[in-house]
């Protein structure tokens, strides 16, 4: 009996270590896990908001420079009527105005316990990645690496070959008219957006998870509708055109000759690829950069960066959204009543690069607004923007 109860404390024994050991093993993972499942509470959002590299996989872009862009800053301006209801309501953590390249404003009005200098904080842009990752294709469809828009991203990704993108271009990705079925619905845990979220956190493939989704609601270039992953997709065919990462591409390309203040990062998976639909960070200053950069037609303090062309092409709206609606354009979007030279970047929870070219005026934003989806929140958030470039240039 003593021998039998030997073998067991044994094995048991054994059962724990091998369980503490799995338990290590899998920690991070689930620790990012629990970031995911917390990362929008109303005691957290506004911390997390500026440390994504504490919470998740990370990759560190370095510009190749031994000198820094910055704008300059001139006389404070005199705020429309309502800027500060709409600052709290809105809960903005960060905001910047400039005009051809000249600070005219910038707050930090939401800040996290212990954020001593907002002004260096890296924040995440969520979706105003996406107008990023555009930009980079530019880049790459003017120097030939990828000339034809209309080629189909399997041309590019072949083992998109039998998934939901057999059929779409690259074009059709561009513009969100993929046809790929894939519920955006933020607030649904069993959505595909908070199911992608988990594959991140977990350390899974994002490509993977792409070239898992098999079901179409239309043909390819015919509707649109807003689905993330299609910027996966793009970031696909540049890794397949290339053969490289985007930060790899996206630090030679773009932030070289920007020349930004804070070295950016984006949030990968647990294959190093990084979640160009929504991972990029970068201080609030340096968001205003690229939007100087996009308002310049693509040059940045005296460097050309993409083309004119590119930019007008980009942020027209030239994809098949319901009229009076938002319009898009590559990964940009154009607000229901603009004129032209008026569009923006934006992702969920407040963020946005609003550019009115005409006026030479930037205004970049980062908030923390766990009600961005209640009506009239995104209108209101316009209504801003254009009476500031209006405030701006009276």
């Amino acid at each position: 009996m003593t021998r039998i109860l030997k073998i067991l404390a044994v094995a048991i024994g054994a059962l724990v270590l091998f369980a503490l050991v799995i338990a290590a093993w899998q920690r991070d993972r689930v620790t990012r896990l629990l970031a995911v499942n917390s990362l929008f509470s109303e005691d957290r959002i506004v911390g997390n908001f500026i440390a994504m590299d504490d919470l998740f996989l990370t990759t560190e872009m370095t510009p190749d420079t031994d000198v820094v862009n910055t704008l300059s800053t001139g006389a404070p301006m005199e705020m429309p009527a309502g800027f500060d209801t709409w600052v709290k309501d809105r809960a903005v953590t960060a905001i910047i105005v400039a005009r051809n390249g000249v600070i005219r404003h910038e707050s930090y009005p939401l800040t996290a316990q212990g954020e001593d200098t907002p002004a260096a904080s890296r924040r995440i842009s969520w979706s105003v990645a996406k107008s990023f990752l555009a930009t980079l294709m530019g880049v790459l469809h003017e120097d030939g690496t990828i000339p034809d828009l209309d080629a189909p991203v399997t041309a590019y990704v072949p083992n998109l070959s039998g998934s939901a993108y057999d059929g779409a271009t690259i074009r059709d990705v561009l513009q969100m008219s993929s046809g790929v079925t894939f519920d955006e619905d933020y607030l649904d845990f069993w959505s595909d957006i908070n199911r992608m979220g988990r594959v991140l956190a977990l350390g899974r493939s994002m490509d993977g998870f792409a070239e898992g989704l098999d079901e179409t609601f239309a043909q390819p270039g015919t509707d649109w509708q807003y689905v993330s992953i299609d910027t996966h997709v793009i970031g696909m065919v540049i890794r397949g055109a290339t053969g490289r990462s985007i930060p790899d591409l996206m630090t030679e390309k773009v932030l070289t000759p920007l020349k930004p203040g804070t070295p950016p990062y984006y949030v990968t998976d647990g294959h190093g690829v990084a979640f160009v639909l929504g991972g990029l960070n970068l201080t609030t200053r340096d968001y205003a950069l690229f939007g100087h950069m996009i308002a310049s037609g693509g040059v940045a303090f005296g460097t050309r960066i993409v083309s004119e062309d590119w930019i007008e092409e980009s942020t027209t709206a030239s994809a098949n959204t319901d009229p009076g609606d938002f319009g898009y354009g590559y990964q940009w979007w154009i607000p229901p009543g603009a004129t032209d030279g008026q569009f923006m970047a934006r992702g969920i929870y407040g963020q946005y690069i609003y550019i009115d070219r005409p006026r030479g005026v930037v205004i970049a934003v980062n908030g923390a607004d766990r009600n961005f989806r209640t009506p009239g929140a995104s209108e209101s958030n316009i209504a801003m923007f254009r009476q500031i470039a209006e405030a701006l240039t009276e």
